[in-house]
């Protein structure tokens, strides 16, 4: 089976469309390198591009896109609800197919060290391809924002993994290896963030929510809209439908609705059979079964792979 890896790196660009334009550039002038899905929020002022390929490909595919933000994007200039800590803020590969999570946690770190060579931009290493358990969570390591980077790092305990230095206009980017991850938004009938702010803070796994589960209250100053912005790392464990009711229920105590979510890149394809399976309430479902793309996408049928579809 031919390897495939899938990388979703985020940048701290969601407006300029002609950084975006030659970001998207990056990845289709990348021979055996795809672009699946890209999308920028003005509001958060961050774009995700989705991107897969031969792993080879990708990391060069990557390493572009990196350089690129280094070039393009100054965060002494960048605002925005999302935080952040570097133009290209975080780099994670993705094990698709005919890959170990173990080979993705070399290819992050080879490509941390071309980073800080070529670039100068220095290098937290997370999740799965993380130095110490404490370096595992992406919050954790991005808490302080640009702003306070500089001297986050001078630190013992935050020094990066590769490079000693902040890049004075590109900051620092975590990279690593992880599964799956789903960006999910939820927007409420309030403009009041404190609403938002309060919802996420009880649902994130941190403040004793939901496993698996990160998110912020944030505006969308456009709509006038205050939103629960979730990062989900583990769409089975915590699955979507249930962390819309969470906040469904949660919002209710001030009074306010959910008016509709928003998925953010790609998602596995489990992550929304589960949640049709639960709202519509079918009785004995199967989905290796009774999805017609299963069949298409695998026609021996075989559990297994199937499975991994999932």
């Amino acid at each position: 089976m031919a390897k495939i890896m899938e990388c979703i790196p985020n940048f701290s660009e969601g407006r300029n469309e002609e950084t975006l334009k030659l970001l998207a550039h990056a990845v289709t002038s990348t021979p055996g390198a795809r672009l699946l899905n890209h999308s920028a929020d003005a509001n958060h002022n961050r774009s995700v591009y989705t991107l897969a390929g031969s792993p080879e490909s990708v990391l060069e595919a990557v390493f572009k896109l990196a350089k690129t933000a280094v070039t393009h994007i100054d965060l002494t200039r960048h605002s925005g609800e999302h935080p952040r800590m570097g133009a290209v803020d975080v780099i994670p590969f993705v094990p698709l197919a005919g890959m170990e999570m173990s080979e993705c946690v070399e290819l992050s770190k080879a490509l941390a060290v071309r980073l800080w060579n070529e670039l100068a931009l220095p290098v937290f290493l997370y999740e799965e391809s993380a130095s110490s358990p404490e370096r595992r969570n992406l919050a954790v390591l991005r808490r302080g924002q640009f702003e306070g980077m500089a001297r986050k790092i001078e630190r013992p305990e935050f020094k990066p993994d590769y490079g000693d230095k902040l890049h004075p206009t590109a900051g620092i980017v975590a990279c690593g290896a992880r599964m799956p991850l789903v960006a999910f938004n939820i927007n409420l009938s309030t403009d009041d963030i404190r609403v938002a702010e309060a919802i996420a803070k009880v649902v994130r796994e941190s403040g004793g929510g939901l496993s698996c589960v990160k998110a912020i209250g944030i505006m969308l100053e456009d709509r006038n809209t205050a939103q629960v912005s979730l990062n989900m790392t583990n769409h089975i464990k915590t699955p979507l439908y249930r962390v819309l009711e969470f906040v469904r229920f949660e919002a209710a105590r001030y009074g306010v609705s959910v008016i509709g979510t928003e998925l953010i890149g790609m998602a596995p394809m489990r992550a929304l059979v589960d949640c049709a399976h639960y709202y519509l309430g079918i009785e004995n479902f199967n989905a290796e079964e009774q999805v017609l793309e299963h069949f298409m996408l695998f026609p021996n049928n075989d559990p297994n792979e199937a499975s991994a579809s999932r």
